[in-house]
């Protein structure tokens, strides 16, 4: 504190100065030339200052580095060290991340895999515990976590708070085993994540007393408005395939600005390298004719005040030095990033390494029995059926009622063989070997000769898949058992592609470049090859189809979920 003091006051050098930098003030709104001084990974002083080592910005821009307040790092593919090398080069130093999705699968073991593998990293990673294991009793997980079990972590240092609270209806209807989870975060005084999508009024005002902070899942300004004006943070996300930004960005205001914070989510790596991080937020909220500065305090001031990380998120005296060079603030090219004082990327390379041990207990984790074609078999008992229907970017699906009609192809005996852009979707068990196969249609795909299956199937990850045959649907099921998780395509008989996801079935072992390429290739073949409509991220979309927390209908391995009522139906009416 004393060299800190002697080198604000211009009495010493600092370690690193940054000269001639157009400094982002996001406490004011300015844009002031000047330097930034340095020392042992902080911001000493701002003015005019000299040191051994001087970086002339020359009228460059100096930003605070950016904060994903909601993400899931396994979405991504890759493990965090990786995603680490994906995301800091395009400006986001710190992220938030709920780690649910390896929690549905290995519980407590797939939390501390998370914090252990993301200890030493430049990217500064923070946890909010996952709140529910499985999200639902209508599905079936590889795990199941209790407020007992989320104690001993909730107090560790990097651990901010409860994550999503899917279950709003064990919120509202004071369910005992959610009473206790929110009770533990409450005497710790952290804080907890929401997700209530669609639900106003009295039972909004519930949820909120109870301790939900934030929400992520507005699809509608008036959801955002109603949320904002009962002192919510709202989350505007843009990811893989849930991307809310340009309607939502409509909404805001220098009046509510200090409520809204940027998340991904859900991204895929490949479009983490293509189109960036929260950078991609900030370029699209510019576009859309939002103040760069406000853009980027959305981005990096009103997340860590919001999640309490008191020393980042600006540039100012004692704050961590988490800087981007920036070169304009149009196309918002990152230069470079600095991490605690220290450059990690330039030019959107990362400019460190990682080691990446290896977690055994996180392997083997696809456990399903012999499934046969009869298993797939679905049988019509009247002419009108329940059908889930996508929405293009979008997490929520429509509930639609279709006839029977010429386009289809039915057997005498009922059983379903194919209709015009309706296809088979299948979710099965795949932690206990409990037989479960969820059965249902669903539209808007375009999915054409072939399946897809994937073992990322949110939030419990059981294996899904889609196919208009169901022997390639069963050639997929198969591949996935024998590679032990991830996602394939398979046409006419012959498995196009794999990529293996061996982490729990939800990450990959290979390096980011690997995955991306693998990826890309992917993406390629199910547009090209399968006809899956562009508008459709085909594996984003195809995993949020098990998830009955979002409207309006969704398939787990129990049955066909109707998500308003919050209870099964059945696919014929």
């Amino acid at each position: 504190m004393k060299k800190n003091i002697e080198i604000a006051r211009g009495e010493r050098k600092a370690e690193l100065v940054f000269k001639n930098a157009n400094i982002i003030n996001v406490f004011t709104n300015e844009i002031l030339l000047g330097d930034v001084a340095v020392n042992s990974g902080k911001i000493v002083g701002i003015g005019n200052y000299s040191s051994n080592q001087e970086i002339d910005l020359k009228g460059k821009y100096l930003s605070p580095g950016f904060i994903d307040a909601h993400v899931h790092i396994e979405s991504s593919k890759v493990t965090p060290g990786q995603f680490a090398k994906a995301i800091l080069p395009r400006g986001t130093t710190t992220i938030i991340a709920d780690p649910h999705e390896i929690a549905n699968v290995k519980g407590v073991e797939g939390i501390q895999y998370i914090l252990e593998e993301s200890r030493k990293l430049p990217l500064e990673i923070y946890l909010m515990l996952p709140s529910c294991v499985p999200c639902t009793t209508f599905e079936s997980s590889g795990a199941i976590l209790e407020a007992d079990d989320l104690e001993s972590l909730m107090r560790e240092e990097r651990i901010l708070g409860l994550g999503e609270m899917m279950d709003y209806m064990g919120v509202l209807n004071r369910n005992e085993k959610i009473m206790k989870k929110i009770k533990l975060v409450h005497q710790v005084e952290k804080i907890i994540d929401g997700h209530a999508p669609f639900i106003s009024g009295k039972e909004l005002n519930a949820y909120v007393v109870a301790g939900a902070k934030t929400e992520h899942e507005c699809s509608t300004i008036e959801e955002m408005i109603e949320r904002l004006r009962l002192g919510m943070y709202i989350h505007i996300r843009e990811g893989s395939a849930a991307k809310n930004l340009k309607k939502l960005i409509k909404a805001v205001n220098k009046d509510n600005l200090r409520r809204i914070l940027f998340c991904t989510d859900d991204k895929e790596s490949s479009e983490l390298l293509k189109n960036g991080s929260i950078d991609h937020n900030v370029r699209l909220a510019i576009k859309a004719g939002v103040d760069p500065i406000d853009c980027i305090k959305i981005a990096s001031l009103n997340a860590a005040e919001a999640y309490g990380l008191k020393k980042i998120g600006a540039i100012a005296p004692g704050y961590q030095a988490d800087l981007l060079i920036i070169d304009d603030l149009k196309n918002f090219h990152i230069q470079a990033v600095y991490k605690k004082g220290e450059l990690v990327a330039k030019d959107v390379q990362a400019l460190f390494s990682i080691f990446q041990k290896r977690y055994a207990n996180m392997e083997n984790t696809v456990n399903i029995g012999d499934i046969k074609k009869e298993d797939l078999r679905i049988l019509l008992k009247n002419k009108k059926i329940n059908i889930i229907k996508l929405l293009p970017n979008s997490l929520i699906t429509e509930k639609v009622t279709r006839d029977i009609d010429n386009n289809m192809i039915i057997r005498e005996d009922g059983e379903y063989i194919q209709g015009q852009d309706i296809q088979k979707i299948a979710v099965i068990e795949r932690h206990k070997k409990t037989g479960n196969i969820g059965l249902a249609l669903i539209e808007g795909f375009g999915l054409k000769d072939g399946a897809i299956a994937s073992t990322v199937a949110h939030d419990s990850h059981n294996l899904i898949v889609i196919g208009d045959c169901d022997e390639d649907m069963l050639l997929a099921i198969q591949e996935l058992k024998k590679v032990g998780g991830g996602i394939t395509l398979v046409s006419k008989g012959k498995v196009l592609e794999t990529l293996s996801l061996s982490i729990a079935g939800l990450m990959s072992k290979e390096p980011l470049e690997k995955v991306d390429e693998k990826l890309n290739k992917m993406l390629k073949i199910a547009y090209d090859v399968l006809k899956i409509k562009k508008d459709i991220q085909p594996f984003m979309m195809l995993s949020f189809m098990a998830l009955p927390v979002i409207p309006k209908l969704k398939l787990t391995d129990k049955g066909l979920f109707d998500v308003e009522k919050f209870q099964f139906i059945d696919l014929s009416i």
